[in-house]
């Protein structure tokens, strides 16, 4: 008995090309057995250091071979191929199993890092699995004699949704294989599982390409995400020695597990879903990391006392031997070296880091034969005692607060374990009476019977899996006249979401061709992205999908000159999605931005998980459809940010009410669907009457955002009153209505500000005090659907929180709100002023939503007939286009600069018309110190009085003063009196000069103005709208802003300033 550590290594691929296309970033280095990660936000230098027994270069520094085995490019290349790392890990554990030792040896990571490659390998790079078991029947080859007999076995099982499923056999039972739990040694075991003999790497091949066939049927027919599931492979190597003392028998247990995609909660757990933690599907990884971590404190003491969570999942039960039990671990850690994968890289570097202190007790696993049989035969005897006599009760861990229930179902649980302990005991005392050889020869027939070799000049159709080691593992060949394609009694059977009985036909026209005919009324076929309603003859690499989630691709090399040259030499799933896509509308295409290619990446991820849960929601009859819409950001949160996101749209068929969820709450609720949907498979009908508070198609009822009124700011730069209807848009760009708002600068207790206050220059306003106030005066809405009533919300610069109005427009479509709130910036900085000049208010319209009864009429229909009616009037599923009604993104901000042109050209106009007064004036009377003041009065006012204000001369005539008492007495006089006339004439001349400058500003304004205005497609009458036209008047208070910090304070006014009729008024200081 020894204790050793977990031998741990990490491995770096290559960069795919998506990442290349990305042109991402490498963050990953590595230094003998150093491996370092930076952040890309971060500088270099502060990269992050883990040390490992082996850090595994593969990311370049190699050449492929004209076999296609990758090999290092040169004799310096780090690169680490895949018979070194089975060189440093593999071959351990190849000498471990002959010693007697159990084995493990497990791949962690991210989906896509490549653990399945180092795990199972691809193409001719065999991983560690395959060479691991070419490799044991090498040894054994060589180490063959007489005293010496060697028997070994495989098994295949799946985890997914914490259920165990048989890989080498086609029968899958109802919620999986059982797990007990060994009476004896502690350990957990499945049930039933078959353990397959093998006399043969072939052997070993075959049982696994098997294995992998039937996890692919499995996972198509239950809708299943393979990167969710566990895949383990198990090798039993037994040895039965001679010796003069009698036989013994040495036993090791091999466990190669690929563990599913590790990815971060908060990329795949949905952060606010009621029901996030409903489901199982990331139940295994996560309670693996929380025994990790409590091995890993029990190994370096810290605390001795605490419970390793094995029993939480399935996925721990199985792996407990393994982590913290006899056996020698190995883990290889798969990394991502992409910036994008920072946080999950980093996190898998962590989680190998907590690995490695972890310490097993292991010993060799060697006992005689006999005593063996009879530790069997004793410990039965012991069981059955332990049923007859009931004394079974004495070992139940009872707890206090249990009731007699769960007391009486702890001990059934104990009873059946125990009767099936025995009869596991009974089929090994069984199997050890039987001959291995006979053994292995009735396994190799069944395997001779169960793979045929396939005729690659017989046309097929072959299976595309979104996880690329699982396509073209399912080939059904078409070497009949009539192929038939449904769920029961037909040549190809397929089960799962939209399979009809009688779903599909395939004709053989000619020797060559075959035609594609629906089975029946209703048949959901797709053949090339497009939806099939007819019959179709068939070309080879044609992608044809049946159902919700069968894609397929029809092979046939006899017509292969037909095909299209456009298409890859190898159809891919990714491939056939976005045909899918493109022929749905959406628009997908190369050279595009970091955000477009991760867009383009969720819808294509999105869609074939979309079509899925709309099939559920057909067969469960849950009255919900569901959509991809792309949403602006700035939008959805009610601040200026660049960039659009994926949302779901959720749209109850009876009542209209619409829900948005983004892409990770959608996937998390659609793992939790496939669950009750999977229980309803199994029989279990109740799934159909559950609490709506349980039923993930349920949500309660919220506010649904109807779309957005952007308000520039760019005339409170110049301090400038801005009035105008703006038009409320939706996601889609389509114009749902208009709010009427009034932007105007005031004081700080609400009095509006004349026009005398404008500035040339916004600068002219930093270091200032500065109030504005912002005034709702009416909204009018297009959709009578919405007269449940609105609110309207939105932010204000660094605001954290909304300012949101009471419910409005009840049981109408349009209303005065009449409500203003005033806004104090008590100094001015440029932050402020970009704000003003670039940025905008984005008022948020939401439209309440209520539960209604729906219509009996709808109830007696079906949610498939309710979509066809949804379809026909209106099929708007696509991504936004342009519509010939919609309102250009830029309007709102075009008409603030329309506005601010006016204003300016008014006070240009204004000054010009005065100057050439001054001027004519000049003419008669020669009076300089009149003519000087009034044109420097002009200069500094804003051009809306023809005669300056005394305070404006006497603050200029004070600089002038102050600079004149720097000279001396006597020359102050001599230049006064040297220069009264040339100052005339210059001033006469100047004005002269910006006569005909404003003349050409004017006319280039005037021109710029007359150009915005005719790009407004006549909109501009409907901005003219009175607002006494309106009938319906429905007055509300504004709710007051809540402080968001200690920057921000708000206050009622008592007396505010009325505007028109306005109802109420709030103030706030914003620092």
């Amino acid at each position: 008995m020894s204790e050793e550590s977990i031998k741990v290594a990490v491995r770096v691929r290559p960069f795919n090309q998506r990442e290349k296309d990305r042109n991402a970033k490498l963050i990953i280095k590595m230094h003998g057995q150093s491996t370092f990660i930076s952040d890309p936000k971060l500088s270099q230098d502060e990269a992050k250091q883990f040390s490992f027994d082996h850090s595994y270069w593969s990311h370049d520094g190699f050449t492929e071979l004209p076999s296609g085995i990758l090999e290092p490019s040169n004799s310096s290349s780090p690169y680490a191929s895949q018979q070194k790392v089975f060189d440093d890990l593999g071959r351990d554990v190849i000498k471990n199993a002959f010693d007697g030792f159990n084995c493990s040896l497990f791949a962690y990571g991210q989906t896509g890092s490549g653990k399945s490659y180092s795990m199972i390998g691809y193409g001719a790079n065999r991983g560690i699995i395959p060479i691991a078991c070419d490799e044991l029947f090498q040894q054994i080859e060589k180490t063959k004699n007489s005293s010496t007999r060697y028997e070994v076995g495989v098994s295949m099982m799946e985890i997914y949704n914490e259920q165990v499923r048989d890989l080498l056999t086609q029968d899958f039972p109802k919620g999986g294989l059982s797990i007990r739990q060994h009476p004896t040694s502690g350990y957990f075991y499945p049930q039933g599982l078959r353990v397959v003999p093998v006399g043969s790497y072939t052997d070993i091949e075959h049982r696994i390409s098997e294995g992998t066939q039937n996890r692919t049927i499995a996972a198509t027919n239950m809708n299943a995400t393979s990167s969710r599931a566990h895949t383990l492979v198990t090798i039993y190597f037994d040895q039965f020695i001679k010796d003069v003392h009698g036989d013994t028998k040495k036993t090791s247990v091999i466990n190669l597990v690929d563990l599913a995609g590790s990815e971060r909660n908060s990329s795949t757990g949905a952060t606010g879903d009621r029901l996030k933690e409903s489901t199982n599907i990331n139940k295994s990884l996560s309670t693996l990391g929380n025994v990790i971590s409590a091995l890993a404190d029990i190994s370096s003491g810290s605390k001795r006392k605490i419970v390793v969570p094995y029993r939480e999942s399935v996925l721990t039960k199985l792996l407990q031997n393994a982590l913290g039990g006899n056996s020698k671990t190995v883990m290889i850690a798969a990394l991502s070296p992409a910036d994008v994968n920072f946080d999950e890289t980093l996190g898998t570097l962590r989680f190998a880091d907590r690995v490695k202190r972890i310490k097993n007790t292991v010993v060799v696993n060697e006992n005689p034969m006999e005593k063996l049989v009879r530790e069997l035969k004793e410990e039965n005897d012991r069981l059955k005692l332990l049923i007859d006599t009931g004394k079974y009760n004495l070992q139940l861990e009872i707890q206090p607060g249990m009731t007699n229930q769960d007391i009486e179902l702890m001990r059934k649980e104990m009873e059946e374990e125990i009767r099936s302990q025995i009869q596991a005991n009974q089929q090994i005392l069984q199997n050890s009476k039987t001959s291995w050889d006979l053994k292995l020869k009735q396994a190799q027939s069944n395997d001779k019977q169960s793979s045929i070799p396939l005729d690659k000049k017989i046309p097929c159709l072959a299976n595309l899996n979104e996880d690329p080691m699982l396509s073209y593992v399912i080939c059904h060949c078409l070497n009949t006249d009539e192929i038939t394609i449904g769920n029961r009694n037909s040549t190809i059977c397929f089960n799962g979401l939209n399979i009809l009985e009688h779903h599909a036909i395939i004709r053989r026209v000619n020797s060559t061709s075959h035609e594609l005919i629906p089975g029946e009324s209703g048949s959901k076929i797709k053949v090339n992205g497009y939806n099939l309603n007819g019959v179709t003859k068939l070309q080879h690499k044609d992608r044809i999908l049946f159902g919700a989630s069968h894609v397929y691709v029809y092979l046939n090399v006899l017509n292969e000159k037909e095909s299209s040259e456009d298409l890859p030499a190898v159809i891919t799933w990714e491939f056939a999605q976005k045909e899918i896509a493109k022929a749905k509308g959406y628009s997908l295409g190369n050279n595009l931005t970091v955000e477009q290619e991760e867009i383009q990446e969720k819808i294509l991820s999105l869609l074939p998980l979309l079509s899925e849960i709309n099939a559920i929601s057909e067969e469960l009859n849950k009255y919900r459809v569901f959509e991809t819409v792309l949403m602006p950001i700035s939008s959805w949160v009610g601040v200026v940010v660049k960039g659009s996101k994926i949302m779901i749209k959720m749209k109850n068929l009876l009542n209209q009410n619409v829900w948005y969820w983004d892409d990770v709450k959608f996937v998390n609720r659609s793992f939790i669907i496939k669950e009750h949907y999977q229980k309803f498979l199994d029989g279990d009908e109740e799934i159909l009457y559950i609490a709506k508070e349980d039923d993930p198609f349920w949500e309660p009822v919220e506010d649904l955002l109807l779309g957005t009124a952007n308000v520039f700011l760019q005339s409170l730069a110049y301090s400038l009153d801005f009035a105008d209807e703006i038009c409320i848009v939706d996601y889609k760009g389509l114009e749902q209505g208009r709010l009427s708002i009034n932007l105007c600068p005031c004081s700080p207790n609400g009095k509006v500000l004349n026009e005398e206050h404008f500035v040339e220059q916004p600068e002219e306003l930093l270091d200032k005090s500065y109030s504005f106030k912002i005034f709702m005066r009416f909204i009018e809405i297009n959709d009578e659907r919405y007269n449940k009533g609105l609110r309207i919300r939105y932010k204000v610069f660094n605001e954290l929180e909304f300012s949101e109005t009471n419910i409005i427009c009840r049981h109408t479509v349009c209303a005065n709100i009449k409500q203003s709130r005033i806004i104090t910036i008590p100094h001015v900085d440029n932050n402020w002023l970009d704000f003003f000049e670039n940025g905008c208010i984005i008022f948020q319209v939401l439209a309440v939503q209520e539960e209604s009864k729906p219509d009996t009429g709808l109830l007696k229909m079906t949610t498939r007939d309710l979509k066809k009616i949804e379809q026909k009037q209106d099929n708007t599923n696509l991504l936004p286009v342009n519509h010939s009604n919609s309102t250009l993104p830029g309007d709102s901000k075009l008409k603030s600069e329309l506005t601010l042109l006016h204003r300016k050209y008014t006070r240009l106009e204004q000054k010009e018309k005065r100057i050439q007064q001054l001027c004519r004036e000049w003419e008669t009377s020669h009076d300089y110190h009149k003519f000087y003041k009034t044109l420097s009065a002009i200069a500094f006012s804003s051009g809306t009085k023809l005669k300056t204000t005394t305070a404006a001369w006497d603050e200029h005539y004070r600089k002038l003063a102050l600079k004149q008492r720097r000279e001396s007495h006597v020359d102050r006089l001599g230049a006064r009196r040297s220069s009264h006339g040339s100052v005339v004439n210059n001033s006469v001349h100047i004005s002269s000069a910006n006569i005909t400058d404003i003349n050409q500003n004017i006319s280039q304004t005037h021109n710029q103005s007359s150009s915005a205005v005719s790009n407004f497609d006549g909109r501009s009458a409907s901005v003219q709208q009175k607002l006494s036209q309106q009938e319906s008047v429905n007055d509300l208070p504004m709710t007051n802003p809540k402080p968001t910090n200690k920057f921000i304070h708000t206050n009622s006014t008592t007396k505010p300033e009325k505007m028109g009729s306005e109802k109420s008024s709030t103030s706030c200081t914003i620092q």
